[in-house]
């Protein structure tokens, strides 16, 4: 059910990976110190394919996921996406952020238009592919409704949706689902991956929770801390799609302690620092 290869601990199952990461290292100045986020992390992701982060609290997730979004530069190592190295943001590559970055001004559909009337399309394709993945997304009735007056699920699928829109080849997932309920969670969890299962991307979700790490992802990478790294890959045989029959499943349980159990043991080290 699970696997692990310690050589190539973050080796896609795939031939040719759409996103490479290359023995990257990325440090920051702390005052008079060289604080080390991540070191010597490598990792490959296929065409396609649903990866989950999970780790504790500064093991350089988000700095990971900045990088290959083109928001940082890595110390050194390198960041491949398509072979090409990153050299700053790109519309191959959508990024999703906690923070549902809407513009508040704007209605639902005007949101998911912004990103293709700056890519130059008319008005008539601009709305055609909006109302597309408003329908896919299931937000028909507040196609003209301002981010105020959205829940905080309805906001993140609106989010979810701008960046469907502009036909990225890969999802940078950051937190998506942190600020939200519990129930309103679990809802999302299985609309994005009924979206992924249309709408095939490559996806690289971050995340604190190991329920939606293993409910959602084909693989789950665990990073340990200080320094951020790569400590273990969980392959996830589930079948998709996933239902509630899977999240209560005897094979689920088993995969979830095994991933709590990689971050839970990390978290116990770094405390004892």
């Amino acid at each position: 059910m699970t696997t692990t290869t310690p050589a190539t601990p973050g080796a896609a199952p795939a031939s040719t990976a759409k996103i490479s990461v290359r023995d990257v290292r990325k440090t920051f100045a702390l005052r008079n110190e060289e604080f080390v986020a991540l070191d010597g992390v490598s990792l490959d992701i296929a065409d396609n394919e649903f990866v989950t982060v999970v780790g504790p609290s500064g093991c350089g997730k988000s700095t990971l996921l900045n990088i290959l979004a083109g928001l940082e530069e890595p110390s050194s190592g390198h960041a491949l996406v398509d072979g090409a190295e990153v050299a700053g943001p790109g519309p191959e590559r959508g990024v999703i952020f906690q923070q549902y970055a809407l513009f508040p001004w704007l209605t639902v559909r005007k949101n998911i238009e912004f990103g293709l009337k700056v890519a130059g399309l008319g008005r008539a394709e601009r709305r055609e592919r909006a109302e597309h993945f408003i329908r896919l997304v299931g937000l028909e009735q507040f196609a003209d409704a301002l981010p105020k007056m959205l829940s905080g699920g309805m906001k993140q699928r609106c989010a979810i949706a701008r960046a469907y829109a502009v036909n990225p080849s890969i999802l940078l997932m950051d937190e998506p689902f942190g600020a939200l309920d519990a129930l309103t969670r679990v809802n999302l969890q299985e609309q994005l991956l009924e979206t992924w299962s249309r709408e095939k991307r490559t996806v690289m979700f971050i995340t604190h929770d190991v329920d939606e790490a293993v409910f959602l992802a084909r693989r789950v990478v665990v990073m340990a801390a200080r320094p951020g790294r790569v400590y273990d890959v969980v392959d996830v045989d589930l079948p998709y799609p996933r239902t509630e029959d899977v999240r209560l499943s005897p094979e689920f349980a088993a995969l979830r302690n095994r991933v709590w159990h990689s971050v839970y043991h990390q978290t116990s080290a770094s405390a004892a620092r």
